[in-house]
């Protein structure tokens, strides 16, 4: 089986590819591809996998806008971050619609899937009620309530509300936690914005994301900006940008 993967993260290629080796050590994946732009290059001139895996957001735009572009057959397996486009997400082929951080037991289902579509031809009635099952579940969610996280050979759960800060640092991005422990994550905070209840999360600069509930002081700080004391963490100031302290005001009201 021929599968390409079209992901914008490193990270998630990679954890990506290791589940579907996992699955199938005999699957190839043919190509990992970054963007829109690029994805619309390589359909114009090779020829079609078995399979597709398919981040939404990219850098350049929305993976559906390939679709718009070229010609697409192959079957797809939508991975994103994002529940909003689950509906749209069937107007083309797709097969599945993986909600991040998924496991390995929810990719080998969706793999599964494809499989049975390919030797049944999958009737409509299957077709359906695939649509049916996988729209009511995205869109019944709103924010994430758990992250999942590696910790050694261990996958470890972690409960939003036990959450302090997200924060980057040299391109990679990690959770504070209660605990008083660090976890690297598989997002962006640019994707994290869009998963978080932002009543209870604010991004005050380009590196953190914090917990209402995790405030501990705040304090005026030079050119009219805001320093925060997050509970435990004292591994770096944490500052509101200028342009943001009115709108943070605003999330603490």
């Amino acid at each position: 089986m021929n599968i390409i993967i079209i992901e914008d993260e490193a990270l998630a290629i990679k954890r990506l590819s290791d589940l579907i080796k996992k699955y199938d050590k005999e699957i190839n994946i043919t190509e990992e591809i970054q963007s829109v732009k690029k994805a619309v290059e390589w359909f114009t001139g090779n020829p079609e996998p078995d399979l597709a895996f398919m981040d939404i957001q990219l850098g350049d735009g929305l993976s559906f806008e390939i679709f718009e572009k070229v010609k697409i057959t192959c079957p797809v397996i939508f991975t994103t971050a994002f529940d909003e486009y689950a509906i749209k997400a069937f107007k083309v082929n797709s097969i599945d619609y993986l909600l991040k951080p998924f496991d390995y037991e929810e990719l080998s289902n969706a793999i599964n899937k494809f499989k049975s579509r390919t030797t049944n031809l999958q009737s409509s009635n299957f077709q359906q009620n695939l649509q049916i099952e996988q729209v009511i579940n995205m869109l019944s969610k709103k924010y994430k309530e758990r992250f999942t996280v590696k910790v050694g050979e261990h996958i470890k759960l972690i409960s939003t509300p036990d959450i302090l800060c997200f924060y980057s640092s040299e391109k990679a991005t990690y959770i504070f936690t209660k605990e008083k422990r660090n976890y690297l994550l598989d997002f962006s905070l640019d994707k994290l914005e869009n998963l978080i209840n932002p009543k209870i999360f604010f991004r005050v600069n380009r590196k953190f994301i914090i917990n209402i509930n995790a405030v501990k002081d705040i304090i005026a700080y030079s050119n009219s900006r805001l320093k925060i004391n997050v509970q435990y963490f004292s591994d770096e100031e944490i500052i509101v940008s200028r342009e943001k302290v009115n709108k943070f005001k605003e999330w603490l009201a």
